[in-house]
């Protein structure tokens, strides 16, 4: 069973880059397709980054593709966000979610969440 645990986030001044992290407490997040999503207040959850199980296939949100790059060491049990010239409308809570079969931006087809760690850029 993955066990998913984000860390990293902060307060950043815009430009500033932060690389978060989630880890696998359960020891067995190679078997999983791993994204990263964010939730701004009043928003809806937002896919960012995925990257299939091997680590060899990627996928970015436009928005962000060129700024954040999404990595895993299955060694470590560990996914990594990072994020580049941050910038104010990046503010948000940003969670990883594991998935069994593949990729999808889908936020409902993740069977597993992280807590979730807040961001906040400011101006």
């Amino acid at each position: 069973q993955v066990q998913l645990v984000e860390s990293g986030g902060g307060l950043v001044q815009a430009g500033a880059s932060l690389n978060l992290s989630c880890e696998d407490s359960g020891r067995t997040l190679g078997l999983y397709a791993m994204s990263w999503f964010r939730q701004a207040p009043g928003k809806e959850r937002e896919f960012l980054a995925g990257i299939n199980w091997t680590g060899t296939s990627t996928h970015y949100n436009a928005r962000v593709k060129g700024r954040f790059t999404i990595s895993r060491d299955n060694a470590k049990n560990t996914v990594y966000l990072q994020m580049n010239n941050l910038r104010p409308e990046d503010t948000a809570v940003y969670y990883c979610a594991a998935r069994r079969v593949g990729l999808t931006t889908l936020s409902s087809e993740y069977e597993n969440w992280g807590q979730g760690t807040q961001v906040t850029v400011s101006s």
